[in-house]
């Protein structure tokens, strides 16, 4: 029952978002036409975390990932999220298992790895914690960086895939201290298919297990500044680093990944990333 009623909550934001807003969805590497690119994910992060309205990336896959998420899905949310009268309650029912967690590494987190042990589950979280402001950085001021947990959630699951979501944001939609949101937008998803053993165990190899996390947030990082920000509108803390990464051919990072797929079912497919949208 209650995967039937996150079920019809996912397919009812993925309706609302297919009508008000224009989906464009592209893979960022050359994708196999022979493989079902929706299909052996453990592992789902949003990257460039924006706004609360991220429930309308429901509109881009499929209904069946929709269903894996109703049926096997494991959602951390912040506590302060979950007590918001609305935004919580609509965040407890969009999957199987909602954690509400501290941002601390203490009993609630642990409760995350321990919900990891069915191996049909799917983790689905935002792995920079809070939200970007208008300006590029968080509340505080300060600049939006990955958080280490997701290092914990990969050491974690044995193997199966990463579905890695580059946002290109959503203030243009709704920013944070917005009342509306705003109707009509294009919205602009990139996804890249990774698969977590080989991804893993050659960041171990680099840097071992003391310097994995370390090397697993600054790879996120990099993917993120490179994916996230086609305009060249980027936050400041990745404009300093831009340079140097755009240096690097998008390729240097296929040595430990197999891109997979071709967008299935609803969105657009390209091979190449695109210019931004006009």
């Amino acid at each position: 029952m209650r995967s039937l009623l996150s079920f019809a909550v996912l397919y009812s934001a993925k309706v609302f978002s297919r009508l008000f807003y224009r989906h464009r969805v592209e893979w960022v590497h050359d994708i196999d036409p022979q493989q079902d690119p929706w299909q052996g994910y453990r592992v789902c992060i949003i990257l460039n975390h924006t706004s609360l309205f991220e429930f309308l990336w429901a509109g881009s896959p499929p209904a069946r990932f929709l269903w894996q998420i109703a049926r096997h899905g494991v959602l951390p949310v912040a506590e302060v999220t979950i007590r918001r009268p609305l935004t919580g309650k609509f965040f407890q029912l969009i999957a199987q298992n909602v954690v509400s967690i501290s941002r601390e590494r203490d009993h609630t987190w642990q409760q995350v790895l321990a919900s990891i042990d069915d191996s049909q589950a799917l983790v689905i979280l935002a792995p920079e914690g809070r939200m970007m402001r208008r300006d590029g950085l968080d509340k505080k001021g300060k600049p939006m960086t990955v958080r280490g947990g997701i290092a914990d959630i990969l050491l974690a699951v044995p193997e199966g895939r990463l579905l890695v979501a580059y946002s290109t944001g959503l203030h243009h939609v709704q920013a944070p201290g917005d009342r509306w949101p705003r109707l009509f937008q294009q919205i602009w998803l990139r996804l890249e298919s990774i698969d977590i053993a080989p991804y893993r165990e050659r960041l171990l190899a680099e840097t071992g297990n003391r310097g994995f996390k370390h090397a697993l947030v600054a790879d996120l990082e990099r993917r993120r500044d490179l994916y996230c920000y086609p305009d060249g509108k980027i936050p400041p803390r990745a404009a300093r680093r831009r340079s140097s990464d755009t240096r690097k051919d998008e390729s240097s990072s296929a040595g430990y990944e197999e891109a997979s797929s071709e967008e299935a079912g609803d969105g657009q497919a390209s091979k190449a990333a695109p210019k931004a949208p006009q």
